[in-house]
């Protein structure tokens, strides 16, 4: 092999890390913006029901503890949850119905849940990145 050559195929691969880089610093900086539906990053929609909201999260692979993390969530805001399904196998579905706390009797804001939520989802995932 000439020198020429060895140069250009080290530029080349050069070139291929620094764009693997790149990718990698995406990632990274933004793992929760991907609108991908298989993203293993759990997606949370709250809506406001008549008494109460309706919860789904809903994550492409299985989430051990997740549960046990967004209920201490509900129970931190007074939340009760009414009826929930939960499939927790492969993936990671929950669906929940939560009224307010008869102690309370303020409306519970769809926004404020949702920021629970995601706040229990970022906990749980800091401390299952921890554990690993």
């Amino acid at each position: 092999m000439n020198k020429t050559s060895i140069v250009v195929d080290a530029s080349n691969y050069i070139e291929e890390l620094k764009q693997k880089v790149e990718r990698l610093k995406e990632d990274i900086s933004s793992p929760r913006s991907s609108s991908d539906e298989s993203s293993s990053w759990p997606k949370v929609s709250v809506k406001t029901l008549e008494k109460g909201v309706l919860v789904n999260v809903y994550s492409g692979k299985s989430c051990p503890g997740l549960l046990v993390s967004i209920l201490e969530a509900f129970e931190n805001l007074g939340l009760n949850v009414l009826e929930a399904r939960v499939s927790c196998a492969d993936s990671f579905h929950l669906q929940a119905v939560g009224g307010e706390n008869e102690d309370n009797e303020e409306i519970i804001d769809a926004q404020v849940v949702k920021r629970a939520v995601a706040d229990a989802i970022r906990n749980w995932e800091e401390s299952d990145t921890n554990e690993q």
